[in-house]
């Protein structure tokens, strides 16, 4: 995969796993409650959730870029379009967060996974992330090892936002209520997807 594909992919794909989010949401609550470790190993159930899809993804997106340059266009432009759209829908959200929400049913770490693969598994979000905005840097004559990548970052950098918020969890359990700090990650994220939204729209298919 070329590197100038690499340097786009990776910013662009950090903004959407910083994205504020049920997930992520999921991750900054536990974090208050329970400390570090227990959003950490309970967002296993998110990577499985999101490997799933990345998967599935890769097997129904195979004839998209080998098709024509149309096609690829219209891929490209549906990817952009729902990073803007994302991103305004970030900027426009308000910075609210429930500390005192019921806790997840159950008492064990098991009952956090669970939770965090069923919120995952049915974000319609994450489903577009997979299916219009990898196939713009997806090499197609190298397709399953460039998806495979790009999923492989993915995950990583998803791995790197649950921290960070669940982080910001243990700092922040005693302000959560006002929410400063995500009214400033959501203009950041919002920001940050939109201005990425553009460069897509300029991006060229990859030589095959």
């Amino acid at each position: 995969m070329p590197l100038e594909t690499l340097l786009l992919f990776v910013p662009a794909c950090f903004a959407l796993n910083m994205a504020f989010g049920p997930n992520n949401l999921l991750s900054i609550t536990l974090g208050a409650r329970h400390g570090l470790r227990t959003p950490l190993l309970a967002a296993t159930g998110r990577l499985v959730a999101f490997t799933l899809m990345i998967a599935i993804a890769a097997l129904g997106m195979g004839a998209v870029l080998t098709a024509s340059e149309l096609a690829f266009t219209v891929v490209k432009i549906a990817g952009a379009a729902y990073l803007v759209w994302l991103g305004i829908k970030i900027l426009r959200a308000p910075a609210t967060v429930a500390v005192d929400q019921p806790e997840p049913a159950g008492r064990g770490l098991a009952s956090f996974m669970r939770q965090e693969f069923l919120v995952a598994i049915g974000n319609p979000k994450a489903i577009l992330i997979f299916t219009a905005f990898f196939p713009q840097f997806v090499v197609a004559g190298h397709y399953w090892s460039s998806f495979a990548l790009l999923g492989a970052i993915f995950l990583a950098l998803e791995l790197v936002a649950i921290a960070l918020y669940a982080y910001a969890g243990t700092r922040l359990s005693g302000v959560m209520r006002h929410a400063r700090g995500l009214r400033w990650i959501n203009r950041i994220s919002g920001a940050t997807m939109i201005a990425f939204g553009g460069l897509l729209m300029a991006a060229r298919r990859p030589a095959m």
